[in-house]
């Protein structure tokens, strides 16, 4: 079963974060909150192991 890799693992983060950022312009708060669960879900399927989910949900909230 693959681990969580919190190891730098991302080229053009920057740019990346700048597109999350973005993705929230013009929405309500209620909006974004939806845009982030369904970010998240469709993260989650691709990824399709929940135990590297949950390790993802425990680094999360330790930080």
């Amino acid at each position: 079963m693959p681990a969580l890799n919190l190891t730098p693992n991302l080229s053009q983060h920057d740019d990346l974060y700048d597109e999350l950022i973005r993705m929230h312009e013009g929405l309500s708060d209620a909006e974004s909150l939806r845009l982030w669960a369904r970010l998240a879900l469709i993260l989650i399927n691709h990824i399709g192991e929940p135990q590297v989910t949950q390790e993802a949900i425990a680094a999360a909230r330790a930080i």
